[in-house]
This record gives structure tokens, sequence and C-alpha cells, in this order.
């Protein structure tokens, strides 16, 4: 990076308005989407090698958690919930072992899948459900190809460094 256009903290402008694209968790990831593409379009954001393979595996880890949509709308919700939250568990993984950019990025991704953790697929009384709420199968849906969303990013934001045949940092 060249060192004339490097951030300088103290004279630091505001951020830019963040994308808004729709509604629900796929809006919200949607307009995160469009702010990475953004930066890496204007080369504002470059993965370290080693910060490219955490993206690579994070990627593979949402693929694992949430299967194709083809796939995913015949599976019962407790099970297309599970998924779900094994995908926060991708992303939480992904932030703890990273900082600065990927770490950002993949703490808004959480924050845009947080209501997956207000649901619950099972019945309950309300005094007794501390708050969750079921969820139709539209939200599980759309939450659904949030995921699918997130790991097309994260494999792009990879595609641009190099990585050794191995899986690690070339």
């Amino acid at each position: 990076m060249d060192p004339r256009t490097a951030f300088d903290p103290h004279n630091a402008q505001p951020s830019p308005p963040r994308a808004s694209v729709g509604t629900g968790v796929c809006g919200e990831v949607e307009g995160l989407a469009a702010e990475a593409e953004r930066l890496m379009r204007d080369g504002l954001w470059e993965l370290a090698p080693g910060d490219a393979v955490l993206a690579l595996r994070t990627a593979s880890g949402l693929a694992k958690a949430v299967g194709p949509a083809d796939r995913q709308a015949f599976l019962p919700s407790i099970d297309r919930l599970e998924q779900l939250r094994e995908a926060m568990a991708v992303l939480a993984i992904g932030i703890a072992r990273t900082h600065g950019q990927l770490a950002w990025f993949l703490s808004r991704a959480s924050t845009a899948l947080a209501p997956v953790l207000h649901w619950r697929t099972l019945p309950a009384d309300p005094r007794q459900a501390f708050g969750t709420v079921v969820p139709t199968p539209g939200e599980l849906t759309d939450a659904e190809d949030a995921v699918r969303r997130l790991q097309a990013v994260l494999d792009h934001a990879a595609a641009a460094t190099p990585i050794a045949e191995d899986g690690s940092a070339a």
C-alpha cells in the first residue's frame, strides 16, 4: 500500500453510509456484501495470505453448515435452525482467529445473522421461552440465503491472494 494514501487515524474521515439493500437478514448481508465488494474494487481491502486462508476456511465452514437451497427447504425447521446456528459458530471462530478488516467483516456478518439467536422451533409457553420466537419458513430461507452470500464474498475476497497448494499462506 502506498504510504501517502495509508490510513491516518488522526486525520480520519467519517465512514461512508452503509448500504441498505433490503429487509431481513439477507438485506443486511447484501448491504455488507456491497460494502466489501466496493472496498475490494477500490483496493481498500486486500487480505494478507493468512487472512485469505482463514477466509477460505470460513467460507468452507459456512457452505458445510448451510447446504444448497434446493435441499435446505425440505429439511425440518429444527434442522435448518441447527445449521444456521452452526454458521454463527463458524463466524465466531473466524472472528476469534483474526483482527482488522476481516474480523470487522465477520463481526458485522454475525450481527446481521443475530436474529437466528432469537429463534426456536420447539413449542414453548412464551412466558418461559426467554423471548425466543418461531421463525417463518421464509425467515429461515432468508437467513440461509444470507449465509450463502457471505460464503461468496469470502471466496471472492480470498481469490485475489496467493495461497500455497497445501492450503497455507504462499
